[in-house]
């Protein structure tokens, strides 16, 4: 029997609009809650930055504070919370985004995270060549894409 290496898990950087859309979803099959769920049997390795933890976090307690138990749960079963980016980091990539998410693209650049889902795609233009900008159902379409590769 040979061995085979194994291969990297793919790093996907989750926006704060995703994570509040999964942790508030009264579904389990929404396309947010499907990518929380591909990080938690480790398919995927999902990050968020603090930004990302505390704007979900403030959001959720002002909006919906029953989600907030699931949020926690999320959080400490699927998701790896990194660092801020440095401003002066920050500032290397001015004008790639809109300026309040603009450290999140950054982040996701410093990771390697070859994919950020979010549903604002527009604030992350023009972008990093690094990283492809994906809606969360568009994501989903794609593994499932190259999943069917696989026969």
């Amino acid at each position: 029997m040979s061995q085979t290496r194994p291969k990297k898990v793919p790093r996907v950087f989750v926006d704060s609009d995703v994570l509040f859309a999964g942790s508030a979803s009264p579904s389990e099959h929404s396309a947010s809650q499907v990518i929380l769920r591909m990080a938690e049997i480790t398919l995927i390795e999902a990050l968020i930055s603090e930004q990302v933890f505390t704007e979900v976090e403030r959001n959720l307690t002002a909006k919906l504070p029953q989600a907030l138990p699931n949020f926690r749960h999320l959080v400490s079963r699927c998701l790896q919370i990194v660092p801020d980016p440095t401003s002066t980091l920050i500032q290397a990539h001015r004008g790639k985004a809109d300026v309040k998410d603009l450290p999140i693209l950054v982040a996701a650049a410093r990771e390697k995270c070859q994919w950020l889902v979010t549903f604002n795609i527009v604030h992350f233009q023009p972008g990093l060549t690094e990283v492809t900008v994906l809606q969360p159902g568009n994501f989903i379409f794609m593994v499932r894409d190259l999943l069917m590769q696989l026969t």
